[in-house]
């Protein structure tokens, strides 16, 4: 490799890390909200956060790597119009083709890429995300009842329990104590478990045991009883998703499913590495600038171009899906044109219009 394509690699190789960085690190907010908001509606166990976080980025890579690849594109070839480099390369004869050999060293790998994240790596983070809530869910621990400490009940309330199963459906010892209407109602049971009513919700079976109820005045009206059973109600679990679901199905199944939700998924599939690649394109006209130009136009100019391309995108997806686009057209009618319009830009950039040529 020529020295000036290792020099150029290099630059774009450290500003697309440093800018994937941060647009990880600002997405890890939002994707860890959603996930301690389900733990706390005692939906998700707080035992799966890790791998449901990791599961939940490699879904979100097609989306994030592209925005990375075209903003540190952007920022890098901006600061070599900044210093005044690309006056320099430009003078030795260096343009626009000379350049595209150091981007798609970078361009291609990150492609590659999104296109593995998109098409594999990503339905199958959704599909196993999935069934790994849906087998805790079976379990007493997706409520946040763990042996040895005091957990918030929904609705009011505190559970303790003294043991619980390997498998997480029995408990023994247990504590329990809740308010409603003023009154107090304490319940203590040997043993339990975990029933379910259709689908979604669960309940607790307490068995053998004693309950107390009373005022939370101070007044003496309590009253005591033994029971054989009772049972509490626990937060619903999310509603289990179909397995023909076109987001669950692997993309080799999708080419032969011709309902209209399939078709959408699958060209959503297929549109991130192609929108990659011409947002990648679209960086060298778009970061063209003046030697001491602020660079920071040019890249909120692109950040622009690539919400707009996206939003199109997912618009595009829910109209396949409804019938109110025809599915020949799938996502093409974005891709395409896109792509040809970064290419002729690209190898456009830096020439001459012909009045100026002639006046030259």
């Amino acid at each position: 490799m020529a020295k000036l394509d290792r020099y150029l690699l290099s630059d774009f190789i450290q500003s697309f890390l440093a800018t994937l960085t941060v647009l990880l690190v600002v997405s890890v907010g939002g994707v860890l909200v959603d996930i301690l908001g389900r733990i706390a509606d005692g939906r998700m166990p707080a035992g799966l956060l890790l791998s449901q976080l990791g599961l939940q980025f490699i879904a979100y890579l097609p989306i994030i790597l592209p925005l990375a690849l075209m903003l540190g594109l952007a920022l890098a070839i901006a600061r070599l119009y900044r210093d005044s480099e690309m006056a320099v390369l430009t003078a030795i004869g260096v343009g626009p083709k000379r350049l595209l050999k150091p981007i798609l060293l970078l361009v291609v790998p990150v492609v590659l890429l999104v296109g593995m994240c998109s098409l594999w790596l990503g339905p199958w983070a959704g599909r196993t995300a999935d069934a790994m809530v849906e087998n805790a869910s079976r379990s007493m621990v997706v409520a946040g009842l763990e042996p040895g400490q005091f957990t918030p009940l929904p609705g009011g309330g505190i559970v303790y329990l003294a043991s619980l199963s390997e498998d997480g459906t029995r408990m023994g010892k247990v504590f329990m104590q809740r308010q409603k209407d003023g009154r107090i109602d304490v319940v203590s049971a040997n043993h339990g478990s975990m029933f379910f009513e259709g689908e979604r919700r669960r309940f607790l079976r307490l068995e053998d045991g004693y309950r107390v109820e009373g005022p939370e005045n101070g007044e003496l009206d309590y009253r005591l009883m033994r029971y054989a059973s009772n049972e509490v109600a626990l937060p619903d679990r999310d509603e289990p998703r179909d397995q023909d679901d076109p987001e669950m199905l692997p993309t080799l199944r999708l080419l032969g499913d011709d309902r209209p939700e399939a078709r959408a998924q699958l060209h959503a599939r297929i549109t991130p590495p192609l929108l990659a690649l011409a947002f990648a394109l679209l960086t060298l006209p778009l970061a063209r600038s003046a030697p001491r130009q602020q660079r920071y136009g040019s890249i909120m100019l692109a950040f622009l171009a690539y919400v707009v391309g996206v939003s199109l995108m997912i618009s595009g997806q829910q109209w396949l899906a409804t019938g109110k686009l025809p599915l020949q057209a799938g996502l093409w009618w974005l891709s395409l044109p896109l792509l040809g319009l970064a290419l002729w830009l690209y190898f456009r950039d830096g020439q001459l219009s012909r009045r100026r040529r002639a006046a030259a």
